[in-house]
């Protein structure tokens, strides 16, 4: 009895942990949470994050120079970036990855897989690189960031799912076919990045292209269609999504009005949609929502998975862990 008492009191006294809800609302006030895409189109592909402690990059598919003119239009300095995230090795990604890391010396954060396909061709070969397992989560500063699986015809793809603050903005920049893994993982963000490639109609009677090339773009290791990035989006519209960024449009088999106009059709023109553009910076999106109230610790709790789905979910993994050690201890 005496050791199950014990036990009981360190479990309340572990709670306090569990004041994540409590702690993010009272810092989210003041909280600085941006999203600013660089350039998005098959030239290539990239965004800026902005927290209030730390500037990173998603993918760098322009030349060192037009990042840096890109970055300058926003008034950021390149030496002021914490990190570089890859989605994958694909150049319209990393075009200026090479020269890029090697006068600024930013941090590169992929997988495995994919930092080995970019040295194996000498790219960034002495930049420092953080390499993450596909499927994890890490922090860097005030940003938390989870990844995961895409299919896509890479050698390791991933997402992104950026959380500080009240919100969280998820990445599928490239990706052929929206499995069940990766609906549940951009279920609760408020901005979704998603990529609209091409119109099914323009790509089939494109004269550019050979047969073989369309199929490999409308397979489920190619791009999302139009109707596909809809499809997927009208899926995962609920009480959390309020912002959609269509990107990655192909300059011949795809335009920004039937890329909206197809969200329009099915219906979702009543969030916020924005489509990239391949030459211009877009303005800054200011990631969050409006708080619910919390009236009892079941309420804080809902809320801290809202607030950082990332930071929660390690929090309670830790909290399970250490409640299912305890109960072993009591034994």
């Amino acid at each position: 009895m005496g050791l199950a008492v014990t036990a009981q009191h360190k479990i309340l006294s572990f709670l306090p942990h569990l004041g994540l809800a409590r702690l993010k609302i009272c810092d989210m006030k003041d909280t600085v949470f941006e999203l600013a895409i660089l350039g998005s189109g098959s030239g290539g592909n990239s965004a800026l994050i902005t927290t209030g402690n730390c500037r990173i990059l998603v993918d760098i598919g322009f030349s060192a120079r037009q990042i840096c003119q890109r970055l300058g239009a926003l008034g950021v300095t390149p030496d002021s970036l914490n990190a570089i995230l890859l989605t994958h090795e694909h150049g319209d990604h990393t075009a200026g990855l090479d020269v890029f890391s090697r006068k600024f010396k930013v941090p590169i954060y992929c997988n495995r897989l994919t930092a080995e396909a970019l040295r194996g061709q000498g790219i960034a070969a002495n930049a420092p690189w953080t390499i993450f397992t596909t499927g994890a989560s890490f922090t860097i500063r005030d940003l938390d960031v989870q990844t995961f699986y895409v299919p896509h015809d890479a050698v390791d793809p991933v997402g992104f799912i950026a959380s500080s603050g009240y919100g969280s903005i998820g990445f599928l920049t490239d990706l052929g076919f929206a499995t069940k893994l990766v609906q549940e993982r951009i279920r609760e963000v408020h901005t979704l990045v998603v990529e609209t490639n091409h119109d099914e109609r323009k790509l089939q009677d494109d004269p550019k292209r050979p047969w073989s090339v369309k199929q490999r773009i409308l397979s489920r290791h190619g791009h999302l269609s139009n109707h596909a990035a809809a499809t997927l989006v009208a899926n995962i519209a609920g009480n959390y999504l309020e912002r959609v960024i269509l990107g990655h449009l192909s300059r011949d088999c795809n335009t920004q009005e039937l890329a909206l106009g197809e969200m329009e059709r099915l219906g979702l023109d009543r969030l916020e949609l924005f489509c990239a553009q391949q030459h211009d910076v877009s303005p800054r999106f200011a990631i969050g929502r409006t708080l619910p109230e919390a009236t009892d610790l079941a309420d804080l709790a809902k809320i801290a998975e809202q607030v950082d789905p990332v930071a929660y979910h390690q929090a309670y993994d830790y909290h399970t862990q250490y409640t299912l050690s305890l109960q072993w201890d009591a034994l």
